[in-house]
């Protein structure tokens, strides 16, 4: 069983799913491939981990880095988790590239190369979106391209935390 609630941000509202320990996703309403994740049978529900995400949250809108990350329990391919992985590790206030992320986890899994389309495709997938920051991945010459909660959203988040 699967759990929701909601979070009232700066950006608008989003929505938080849990299994009952670890968030499983969070979604601005209205975003692309909203919820897409979320089991069919779910209910709204308080829990301790949604606190803590509640803490994150209002500690990112706040401008400061969070020193912890809500436990995480990711649904996705072996190739979207590693993704998933590598957009974690991209610090607060950096940003990487589409390109930069398919070259580290070719290098890793001992390849040549790997498609830049393929890894946007799982960043667009991204089951957790702020705290998997996929706001922070960009196209190779620096633009602004493709984030399922809107431009205009990726945009002041790279704002906000440019000025932190």
């Amino acid at each position: 069983m699967e759990y929701t609630n909601y979070f009232e941000s700066p950006l608008g509202r989003i929505l938080l799913a849990a299994d009952g320990q670890a968030l499983t996703g969070l979604w601005f309403e209205g975003q692309k491939y909203f919820a897409d994740k979320l089991e069919r049978e779910h209910e709204e529900k308080e829990l301790p981990v949604f606190v803590r995400t509640a803490e994150w949250l209002a500690l990112y809108f706040d401008g400061k880095k969070p020193a912890f990350t809500p436990p995480l329990k990711l649904k996705g391919t072996v190739f979207q988790k590693e993704v998933w992985a590598a957009m974690l590790a991209i610090p607060f206030g950096k940003t990487t590239t589409y390109a930069k992320i398919a070259g580290e986890i070719a290098e890793h899994r001992g390849l040549t190369s790997m498609s830049a389309q393929a890894v946007g495709n799982a960043v667009a997938h991204n089951p957790v979106s702020l705290i998997i920051p996929c706001h922070r991945v960009l196209g190779s010459d620096g633009s602004l391209t493709g984030y399922a909660g809107g431009l205009e959203r990726k945009e002041w988040l790279l704002a906000m935390e440019r000025q932190v």
